[in-house]
């Protein structure tokens, strides 16, 4: 798994590039607040429920949370599945509100 910095991510959405962002909170936390990612909550991508996402295994794909550990832990599962360009955004949306 790669980490990938939040001022990365937000440089990059800024210049108006397309990413695959995968929201793994929970819904009333991407309710709240949120960067545009696919919401898949963690425990989906636990119990495997990932077809939303198949078509992107050969892509990248950058997972984020409220602080980074529950998209490093669904980077790791979603490396075992295949995916082979997989990325967390270290300090999750915490860190991104705090630019």
């Amino acid at each position: 798994m790669e980490n990938i910095s939040v001022q990365q991510v937000k440089d990059r959405l800024d210049a108006g590039e397309k990413l695959n962002l995968i929201d793994v909170r929970q819904p009333e936390e991407v309710a709240e607040d949120n960067i545009g990612g696919v919401s898949l909550p963690l425990g989906k991508v636990q119990s495997m429920e990932i077809d939303d996402i198949e078509h992107l295994k050969d892509e990248e794909v950058i997972l984020y949370c409220r602080s980074g550990q529950r998209s490093a832990m669904a980077s790791l599962f979603l490396e075992q599945q295949g995916f082979t360009n997989v990325k967390n955004m270290a300090g999750g949306m915490k860190a991104y509100r705090e630019l």
